[in-house]
């Protein structure tokens, strides 16, 4: 599939949940989710797996589950099961807090999953409390552990850097690194309810080379990528820098995203989406319409402060 701009659509993020077993600062409310969706109103896993089944037979290849936190989907493994065997899915990835993998690791590997990022903004006990509101970081640490283990490789750690929070444990999130680890660290994005809250504790990622001034940098593998990567001379890992809306990767997006209520979003930075759950109810030709939704991708994401989306994260599946 591609896009009125000539780009080739391959890569599908599917929220399975609106639902997290954390309260990120910057992600949701305390109190949870203001306005949860109904489980009428939620996909099935089995009408998702009709959705997905069709965006691979157009061409998708790359399938990531995100959520909320996806492993607090009941039935995420055997989903994961049928996913990994369509024809043509070359790469099965998950992105998840972590606070569960340890148990379901295993599980999730033989269903065919092939790696996992996991998100972790810090290495203190009671910064991670404070930053979750709910988190156990041990849970978490033992779940990286374990990921190796099972070989959801290679494990990518996702960091959100929170200007006087974590902003001072740079090298030590960096140390995952020689471990074979990625570490990509991500700016605040002013989204949703959290928007405020990001622009008050904002901090570039220029920061991590400020800190970190042995850090080299390679050439970008996959340009579709948004991260920008370095290395530590004679480390295997690398340290990756996200910079999600000053420096934009749009000429290249190869991506587009289906929310657990079925919503097809082309941008992350566009509250525009397009209905599938409703189409696949109403017996709709799917594949028809997920070929004009793609051929009106936004050629970029907008700058200006007012055209920022409205949903919360948790909503949209990062």
């Amino acid at each position: 599939m591609r896009d009125s701009f000539g780009r080739e659509i391959t890569y599908l993020r599917i929220s399975l949940t609106d639902r997290c077993n954390y309260r990120c600062i910057y992600c949701m409310p305390q109190h949870g989710i203001d306005n949860k969706l109904d489980h009428e109103d939620m996909l099935s896993l089995e009408e998702m797996y009709v959705l997905i089944k069709n965006f691979v037979e157009l061409g998708i290849n790359k399938i990531r589950f995100t959520g909320g936190e996806p492993l607090v989907r009941k039935g995420i493994v055997d989903l994961v099961g049928k996913v990994s065997k369509l024809k043509g899915v070359r790469d099965l990835a998950m992105t998840t807090n972590g606070q569960l993998l340890k148990q379901m690791a295993k599980p999730l590997k033989e269903a065919g999953l092939n790696r996992v990022n996991i998100s972790l903004d810090t290495l203190d006990p009671m910064k991670f409390v404070k930053i979750t509101r709910q988190g156990d970081l041990n849970a978490v640490l033992e779940g990286i552990d374990e990921a190796i283990n099972v070989g959801l490789t290679p494990v990518k750690i996702n960091t959100v850097l929170i200007g006087g929070i974590n902003d001072d444990e740079i090298r030590d999130l960096i140390d995952f690194t020689k471990r074979g680890i990625d570490v990509r660290f991500i700016e605040l994005m002013p989204i949703g309810e959290a928007a405020n809250f990001a622009k008050e504790r904002f901090v570039s990622t220029n920061l991590v080379l400020e800190t970190v001034s042995e850090l080299v940098p390679i050439e970008r593998e996959d340009k579709s990528s948004p991260a920008a990567y370095y290395v530590l001379p004679g480390v295997k890992g690398k340290v990756g820098l996200i910079n999600p809306i000053s420096c934009k990767f749009c000429e290249n997006c190869n991506r587009v995203r289906l929310t657990s209520s079925g919503k097809l979003k082309l941008c992350l930075h566009s509250d525009r989406e397009i209905d599938l759950g409703s189409a696949l109810r109403n017996n709709e030709n799917i594949k028809e319409i997920i070929r004009d939704a793609i051929w009106t991708k936004e050629e970029s994401h907008h700058l200006e402060d007012e055209q920022y989306i409205i949903r919360n994260m948790n909503q949209i599946g990062g």
